[in-house]
């Protein structure tokens, strides 16, 4: 499971079949500070996530697959979170 940031989401005339009817969202991983970390990557996102939203995605490719019900998708991740605030100690 890692913190992410939506940045975007990809609309694509030709695409994979498990891809149809999914909101593909591009997230920006991100480390404990909010700083950007490593390349963005695909995930879909069943929970209707907005542009700029930090969220969790998990890069459980089988459990992906098994929401697309394509057990051949390309796809890897998936949010499984939206973030509301990261806390802190108070």
């Amino acid at each position: 499971m890692n913190l992410a940031r939506i940045d975007g989401t990809i609309i694509a005339s030709a695409c994979h079949p498990s891809m149809r009817g999914t909101r593909t969202v591009i997230c920006q991983p991100l480390d404990e500070n909010g700083n950007d970390i490593g390349n963005p990557v695909l995930a879909i996102d069943t929970l209707g996530a907005g542009l700029h939203q930090r969220v969790l995605i998990s890069t459980d490719g089988s459990r992906t697959r098994e929401i697309v019900r394509d057990k051949h998708s390309p796809l890897r991740n998936h949010i499984l979170g939206v973030v509301d605030d990261k806390g802190g100690n108070t």
